[in-house]
Protein backbone atom coordinates (compact mmCIF):
# COMPACT_ATOMS: atom_id res chain seq x y z
CA UNK A 1 0.00 0.00 0.00
CA UNK A 2 1.63 3.58 -1.03
CA UNK A 3 1.41 6.24 1.03
CA UNK A 4 2.23 9.66 -0.11
CA UNK A 5 3.51 11.32 3.15
CA UNK A 6 5.81 9.43 5.88
CA UNK A 7 4.44 7.52 8.94
CA UNK A 8 5.98 5.45 11.59
CA UNK A 9 3.57 3.27 14.10
CA UNK A 10 5.23 2.35 17.48
CA UNK A 11 3.72 -0.03 19.24
CA UNK A 12 4.13 -0.29 23.08
CA UNK A 13 4.32 -3.87 24.51
CA UNK A 14 4.61 -5.34 27.83
CA UNK A 15 8.26 -7.90 27.97
CA UNK A 16 7.99 -9.60 31.23
CA UNK A 17 7.84 -13.43 31.49
CA UNK A 18 5.92 -15.49 29.40
CA UNK A 19 4.16 -14.83 25.87
CA UNK A 20 1.02 -14.22 25.06
CA UNK A 21 -1.22 -14.29 22.02
CA UNK A 22 -1.53 -10.42 21.75
CA UNK A 23 2.37 -9.80 22.23
CA UNK A 24 2.15 -12.01 18.91
CA UNK A 25 -0.43 -10.14 17.39
CA UNK A 26 1.50 -6.74 17.85
CA UNK A 27 4.75 -8.26 16.68
CA UNK A 28 3.14 -9.73 13.52
CA UNK A 29 1.16 -6.02 12.63
CA UNK A 30 4.49 -4.44 12.91
CA UNK A 31 5.84 -6.63 10.47
CA UNK A 32 3.31 -6.47 8.14
CA UNK A 33 3.29 -2.75 8.16
CA UNK A 34 7.03 -2.90 7.59
CA UNK A 35 6.89 -5.01 4.72
CA UNK A 36 3.88 -4.54 2.61
CA UNK A 37 3.47 -0.41 3.45
CA UNK A 38 5.32 1.65 1.43
CA UNK A 39 6.38 4.91 3.44
CA UNK A 40 4.56 3.16 6.24
CA UNK A 41 7.79 2.01 8.58
CA UNK A 42 6.65 0.63 12.19
CA UNK A 43 8.72 -0.04 15.26
CA UNK A 44 7.89 -1.86 19.03
CA UNK A 45 9.10 -0.54 22.30
CA UNK A 46 9.35 -3.64 24.68
CA UNK A 47 8.49 -2.69 28.14
CA UNK A 48 9.66 -3.93 31.35
CA UNK A 49 9.53 -3.35 35.09
CA UNK A 50 12.77 -2.34 36.35
CA UNK A 51 14.75 -4.09 39.29
CA UNK A 52 14.67 -0.94 41.73
CA UNK A 53 10.92 -1.17 41.02
CA UNK A 54 10.33 -4.40 41.45
CA UNK A 55 12.67 -4.55 44.67
CA UNK A 56 10.64 -1.19 45.74
CA UNK A 57 7.61 -3.92 45.75
CA UNK A 58 8.58 -6.66 47.57
CA UNK A 59 9.92 -4.32 50.49
CA UNK A 60 6.20 -2.89 50.37
CA UNK A 61 4.82 -6.35 50.24
CA UNK A 62 7.36 -7.07 53.57
CA UNK A 63 6.16 -4.35 55.89
CA UNK A 64 2.17 -5.09 54.00
CA UNK A 65 1.95 -1.79 52.62
CA UNK A 66 0.68 -1.07 49.24
CA UNK A 67 0.75 1.54 46.23
CA UNK A 68 -1.37 4.07 45.87
CA UNK A 69 -2.14 3.47 42.39
CA UNK A 70 -1.88 0.11 40.52
CA UNK A 71 -1.16 -0.98 37.11
CA UNK A 72 2.06 -0.26 35.74
CA UNK A 73 3.71 3.34 36.70
CA UNK A 74 6.37 5.26 33.63
CA UNK A 75 8.35 5.45 36.62
CA UNK A 76 9.47 2.18 37.21
CA UNK A 77 9.72 0.68 33.69
CA UNK A 78 12.18 0.96 31.68
CA UNK A 79 12.76 -0.56 27.94
CA UNK A 80 14.02 -3.98 27.48
CA UNK A 81 16.90 -3.15 24.80
CA UNK A 82 17.96 -7.05 24.37
CA UNK A 83 14.77 -8.11 24.00
CA UNK A 84 14.27 -11.49 21.57
CA UNK A 85 10.63 -12.70 21.44
CA UNK A 86 10.17 -16.16 22.31
CA UNK A 87 8.18 -16.81 19.20
CA UNK A 88 8.64 -16.89 14.82
CA UNK A 89 8.75 -13.37 13.89
CA UNK A 90 11.33 -11.63 11.52
CA UNK A 91 13.69 -9.04 12.18
CA UNK A 92 11.34 -6.83 14.25
CA UNK A 93 12.47 -3.03 14.27
CA UNK A 94 12.92 -1.89 17.92
CA UNK A 95 13.16 1.59 19.16
CA UNK A 96 15.18 2.24 22.63
CA UNK A 97 13.98 5.69 23.30
CA UNK A 98 10.93 7.74 24.63
CA UNK A 99 11.79 10.68 21.85
CA UNK A 100 9.25 11.13 19.39
CA UNK A 101 8.80 13.05 15.94
CA UNK A 102 4.89 14.35 16.24
CA UNK A 103 5.23 15.51 12.42
CA UNK A 104 5.37 11.48 11.56
CA UNK A 105 5.02 8.99 14.64
CA UNK A 106 1.89 7.41 15.95
CA UNK A 107 1.85 5.82 19.10
CA UNK A 108 -0.30 2.27 19.82
CA UNK A 109 -0.63 1.68 23.43
CA UNK A 110 -2.07 -1.79 24.43
CA UNK A 111 -5.28 -1.38 27.22
CA UNK A 112 -2.69 -2.29 30.01
CA UNK A 113 -0.71 1.25 28.92
CA UNK A 114 -3.99 3.13 28.74
CA UNK A 115 -2.90 4.95 31.58
CA UNK A 116 0.45 5.75 30.70
CA UNK A 117 -0.64 8.10 27.59
CA UNK A 118 -0.37 11.32 29.78
CA UNK A 119 3.37 10.39 30.18
CA UNK A 120 4.07 8.97 26.76
CA UNK A 121 1.77 11.09 24.81
CA UNK A 122 -0.49 13.60 25.86
CA UNK A 123 2.35 15.96 27.35
CA UNK A 124 3.94 15.97 24.32
CA UNK A 125 1.09 16.23 22.12
CA UNK A 126 2.04 13.15 20.12
CA UNK A 127 -0.92 11.24 18.46
CA UNK A 128 -2.22 7.99 19.46
CA UNK A 129 -4.65 5.38 19.74
CA UNK A 130 -4.99 2.56 22.53
CA UNK A 131 -5.12 -1.15 20.69
CA UNK A 132 -8.06 -3.04 23.12
CA UNK A 133 -7.28 -6.61 22.81
CA UNK A 134 -9.31 -7.82 25.88
CA UNK A 135 -12.14 -5.56 26.96
CA UNK A 136 -11.89 -7.13 30.45
CA UNK A 137 -9.10 -5.42 30.94
CA UNK A 138 -9.88 -1.67 30.61
CA UNK A 139 -9.09 -0.84 34.06
CA UNK A 140 -5.64 -0.87 33.61
CA UNK A 141 -5.00 1.25 37.05
CA UNK A 142 -7.08 2.75 39.78
CA UNK A 143 -6.42 5.90 38.76
CA UNK A 144 -8.94 6.15 36.77
CA UNK A 145 -8.91 10.33 36.37
CA UNK A 146 -5.71 8.98 33.90
CA UNK A 147 -7.51 6.43 32.33
CA UNK A 148 -10.47 8.57 31.45
CA UNK A 149 -7.80 11.15 29.91
CA UNK A 150 -5.99 8.43 27.95
CA UNK A 151 -9.24 7.30 26.29
CA UNK A 152 -10.45 10.91 25.63
CA UNK A 153 -7.69 11.93 23.77
CA UNK A 154 -6.99 9.15 21.82
CA UNK A 155 -7.35 9.60 17.85
CA UNK A 156 -8.35 6.00 17.30
CA UNK A 157 -9.49 3.03 20.23
CA UNK A 158 -8.91 -0.60 18.55
CA UNK A 159 -11.04 -3.28 19.55
CA UNK A 160 -10.74 -6.82 18.53
CA UNK A 161 -14.44 -7.87 18.69
CA UNK A 162 -18.27 -6.78 19.16
CA UNK A 163 -17.55 -8.22 22.99
CA UNK A 164 -14.88 -5.77 23.16
CA UNK A 165 -16.68 -2.94 21.68
CA UNK A 166 -19.10 -3.45 23.71
CA UNK A 167 -16.99 -3.08 27.22
CA UNK A 168 -15.77 -0.05 25.42
CA UNK A 169 -18.85 1.68 25.26
CA UNK A 170 -19.64 0.67 29.00
CA UNK A 171 -17.15 3.05 30.02
CA UNK A 172 -16.41 5.31 26.96
CA UNK A 173 -19.34 5.17 25.32
CA UNK A 174 -18.86 8.97 24.60
CA UNK A 175 -16.09 8.17 21.80
CA UNK A 176 -17.54 5.22 20.16
CA UNK A 177 -17.56 7.26 16.99
CA UNK A 178 -13.19 6.63 17.18
CA UNK A 179 -13.33 3.06 17.79
CA UNK A 180 -12.47 0.66 14.83
CA UNK A 181 -13.18 -2.73 14.69
CA UNK A 182 -9.54 -4.88 13.69
CA UNK A 183 -9.70 -8.54 12.09
CA UNK A 184 -6.92 -10.21 12.97
CA UNK A 185 -5.65 -13.28 11.58
CA UNK A 186 -5.93 -16.40 13.49
CA UNK A 187 -4.68 -20.31 12.50
CA UNK A 188 -4.38 -21.87 9.33
CA UNK A 189 -5.53 -19.78 5.91
CA UNK A 190 -6.18 -22.34 4.48
CA UNK A 191 -8.56 -25.78 4.81
CA UNK A 192 -6.26 -29.00 4.84
CA UNK A 193 -8.14 -32.07 3.86
CA UNK A 194 -7.47 -35.76 4.91
CA UNK A 195 -6.68 -35.26 8.33
CA UNK A 196 -5.17 -38.27 9.47
CA UNK A 197 -7.03 -38.04 12.84
CA UNK A 198 -6.65 -39.88 16.09
CA UNK A 199 -8.68 -40.48 18.98
CA UNK A 200 -7.41 -37.52 20.97
CA UNK A 201 -8.50 -34.36 22.76
CA UNK A 202 -6.71 -31.33 23.65
CA UNK A 203 -7.10 -28.37 25.65
CA UNK A 204 -4.49 -25.76 27.03
CA UNK A 205 -4.22 -26.11 31.28
CA UNK A 206 -2.89 -22.39 31.94
CA UNK A 207 -6.37 -21.13 31.26
CA UNK A 208 -8.66 -22.11 34.26
CA UNK A 209 -6.68 -24.54 35.37
CA UNK A 210 -9.04 -25.16 38.29
CA UNK A 211 -11.56 -26.22 36.06
CA UNK A 212 -9.75 -28.02 33.51
CA UNK A 213 -8.14 -29.88 36.32
CA UNK A 214 -11.48 -31.14 37.51
CA UNK A 215 -12.91 -31.76 34.48
CA UNK A 216 -9.76 -34.07 33.31
CA UNK A 217 -10.31 -36.25 36.67
CA UNK A 218 -13.94 -36.56 36.21
CA UNK A 219 -13.64 -37.47 32.47
CA UNK A 220 -10.64 -40.59 32.92
CA UNK A 221 -13.12 -42.32 34.52
CA UNK A 222 -15.32 -42.61 31.82
CA UNK A 223 -13.64 -42.19 28.57
CA UNK A 224 -13.24 -45.11 26.42
CA UNK A 225 -9.51 -47.02 26.56
CA UNK A 226 -9.14 -46.22 22.51
CA UNK A 227 -9.03 -42.49 23.89
CA UNK A 228 -6.00 -40.41 24.91
CA UNK A 229 -6.02 -36.51 26.58
CA UNK A 230 -3.20 -34.16 25.48
CA UNK A 231 -2.34 -31.13 27.47
CA UNK A 232 -0.72 -28.22 25.11
CA UNK A 233 1.56 -26.48 27.21
CA UNK A 234 5.44 -25.43 27.56
CA UNK A 235 5.91 -26.22 23.51
CA UNK A 236 6.64 -24.50 20.62
CA UNK A 237 3.81 -23.05 18.08
CA UNK A 238 4.40 -26.38 15.84
CA UNK A 239 4.16 -28.41 18.40
CA UNK A 240 1.21 -26.91 19.24
CA UNK A 241 -0.37 -27.33 15.45
CA UNK A 242 0.90 -30.72 15.80
CA UNK A 243 -1.21 -32.02 18.40
CA UNK A 244 -4.40 -29.94 17.02
CA UNK A 245 -4.14 -31.35 13.78
CA UNK A 246 -4.42 -35.09 15.25
CA UNK A 247 -6.87 -34.05 17.75
CA UNK A 248 -10.57 -34.71 17.13
CA UNK A 249 -11.58 -32.62 19.99
CA UNK A 250 -10.97 -29.27 21.56
CA UNK A 251 -11.75 -28.38 25.20
CA UNK A 252 -12.02 -24.56 25.65
CA UNK A 253 -11.74 -22.82 29.09
CA UNK A 254 -11.67 -19.50 28.23
CA UNK A 255 -12.21 -16.59 30.23
CA UNK A 256 -12.72 -13.18 30.07
CA UNK A 257 -11.23 -13.38 26.94
CA UNK A 258 -11.36 -10.39 24.08
CA UNK A 259 -11.67 -13.29 21.22
CA UNK A 260 -10.12 -16.28 22.15
CA UNK A 261 -7.83 -16.97 19.44
CA UNK A 262 -6.87 -20.89 20.70
CA UNK A 263 -10.56 -21.98 19.96
CA UNK A 264 -10.49 -20.76 15.93
CA UNK A 265 -6.85 -22.13 15.62
CA UNK A 266 -8.38 -25.70 17.05
CA UNK A 267 -11.73 -25.53 14.64
CA UNK A 268 -9.63 -24.46 11.92
CA UNK A 269 -7.40 -27.82 12.19
CA UNK A 270 -10.24 -29.67 12.21
CA UNK A 271 -11.98 -30.41 15.74
CA UNK A 272 -14.94 -30.40 17.28
CA UNK A 273 -14.41 -27.34 19.96
CA UNK A 274 -16.42 -27.87 23.62
CA UNK A 275 -16.14 -25.28 26.39
CA UNK A 276 -16.49 -21.58 27.51
CA UNK A 277 -16.59 -19.20 24.77
CA UNK A 278 -14.96 -16.33 27.44
CA UNK A 279 -17.72 -14.16 26.41
CA UNK A 280 -15.04 -12.67 23.75
CA UNK A 281 -15.48 -15.99 21.70
CA UNK A 282 -19.22 -15.47 21.16
CA UNK A 283 -18.18 -13.43 17.94
CA UNK A 284 -18.09 -16.93 16.34
CA UNK A 285 -19.24 -19.32 18.17
CA UNK A 286 -21.68 -21.16 16.09
CA UNK A 287 -22.94 -25.19 15.65
CA UNK A 288 -21.81 -27.45 14.66
CA UNK A 289 -18.16 -26.58 15.44
CA UNK A 290 -18.91 -25.30 19.12
CA UNK A 291 -20.62 -25.93 21.64
CA UNK A 292 -21.17 -23.83 24.46
CA UNK A 293 -21.21 -25.04 27.96
CA UNK A 294 -22.19 -21.85 30.63
CA UNK A 295 -18.87 -21.31 32.81
CA UNK A 296 -18.32 -23.75 35.72
CA UNK A 297 -20.93 -26.50 34.62
CA UNK A 298 -18.77 -29.21 34.56
CA UNK A 299 -21.95 -31.73 34.18
CA UNK A 300 -23.10 -30.61 30.86
CA UNK A 301 -19.53 -30.62 29.78
CA UNK A 302 -18.73 -34.26 30.71
CA UNK A 303 -22.28 -34.66 28.73
CA UNK A 304 -21.63 -33.04 25.90
CA UNK A 305 -17.72 -34.21 25.15
CA UNK A 306 -19.05 -38.16 26.25
CA UNK A 307 -22.56 -37.40 23.22
CA UNK A 308 -19.42 -36.13 20.79
CA UNK A 309 -16.95 -39.15 21.45
CA UNK A 310 -19.61 -41.94 21.34
CA UNK A 311 -21.35 -40.26 17.64
CA UNK A 312 -18.14 -40.90 15.93
CA UNK A 313 -18.98 -37.79 13.64
CA UNK A 314 -15.96 -36.94 11.05
CA UNK A 315 -14.09 -33.21 11.07
CA UNK A 316 -15.56 -33.60 7.53
CA UNK A 317 -18.64 -32.26 8.36
CA UNK A 318 -17.60 -29.16 9.56
CA UNK A 319 -16.11 -28.34 6.15
CA UNK A 320 -18.24 -25.46 5.47
CA UNK A 321 -18.18 -23.75 8.83
CA UNK A 322 -14.18 -24.16 9.03
CA UNK A 323 -14.50 -22.15 5.25
CA UNK A 324 -15.81 -19.27 6.91
CA UNK A 325 -13.82 -19.35 9.97
CA UNK A 326 -10.75 -19.08 7.15
CA UNK A 327 -12.31 -16.28 6.08
CA UNK A 328 -13.37 -14.03 9.06
CA UNK A 329 -9.82 -14.55 10.66
CA UNK A 330 -7.25 -14.70 7.26
CA UNK A 331 -4.39 -12.70 6.45
CA UNK A 332 -6.68 -11.01 3.81
CA UNK A 333 -8.92 -9.97 6.23
CA UNK A 334 -6.23 -8.40 8.83
CA UNK A 335 -4.90 -6.54 5.94
CA UNK A 336 -7.74 -5.32 4.74
CA UNK A 337 -7.90 -4.18 9.22
CA UNK A 338 -4.15 -2.47 8.73
CA UNK A 339 -5.33 -0.62 5.35
CA UNK A 340 -8.21 0.71 7.01
CA UNK A 341 -5.94 1.88 10.21
CA UNK A 342 -3.16 3.59 7.92
CA UNK A 343 -5.84 5.54 6.42
CA UNK A 344 -7.83 6.40 9.12
CA UNK A 345 -4.54 7.71 11.14
CA UNK A 346 -3.73 10.39 8.05
CA UNK A 347 -8.01 11.14 8.60
CA UNK A 348 -7.29 12.18 11.96
CA UNK A 349 -4.15 13.54 11.84
CA UNK A 350 -1.95 16.11 9.95
CA UNK A 351 1.12 13.56 10.11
Amino acid sequence: MKIDKKLNIIFFVASEKGISGGEKVIYRHSEILNKYFKNVTSEIIPLKKSKISKYKNSILKIINKKNKYTGWNIKDVEIKTSHKPKFNVHNPKFRDKYSFNKKKDFIILPEIFAHLAKDLCIKSKIPYAIFVQNGYALNSTNNFKLLDEAYKEAKLILSVSDDTTKMINHVYGKYSKNILKMNLAIGSDKIKKNLKKQNLITFMPRKLPMHSQKLIFLLRSKLPKNWKIKALENISDTEFYYYLRKSKLFLSFSYMEGLGAPPIEAAKEGNKVIGYTGEGGKDYWNKPIFTEIPNGNLDLFMNEIMKFVKSKKSHAIFSNQRIKLLQKYSSESEMKSLKTLVNKIFLKNSI
